[in-house]
């Protein structure tokens, strides 16, 4: 019999980056989330703005203003 402990990993927490930004810092927030380059995800905001005809904006924006700004020094 095997005795498995239990050890729950870190959670991950969702933000808009302080760091990591050229507008708002959501690329950035969620690029750290999904662990990926915030470079891609800009470019997938950019080409999902043609392609949805503009409706990547306010998705966007509330994004913006959804997602919590990542503590740290003020």
């Amino acid at each position: 019999m095997t005795n498995s402990v239990y050890t729950p990993q870190a959670t991950k927490k969702l933000y808009r980056s302080r760091t990591d930004k050229m507008v708002a810092g959501v690329a950035g927030g969620w690029a750290a989330y999904l662990g990926v380059d915030a470079a891609i995800l800009r470019i997938a905001l950019v080409a999902s703005v043609f392609v949805t005809a503009g409706f990547a904006i306010p998705v966007y924006v509330a994004a913006w203003l959804l997602t919590p700004e990542q503590a740290g020094d003020s």
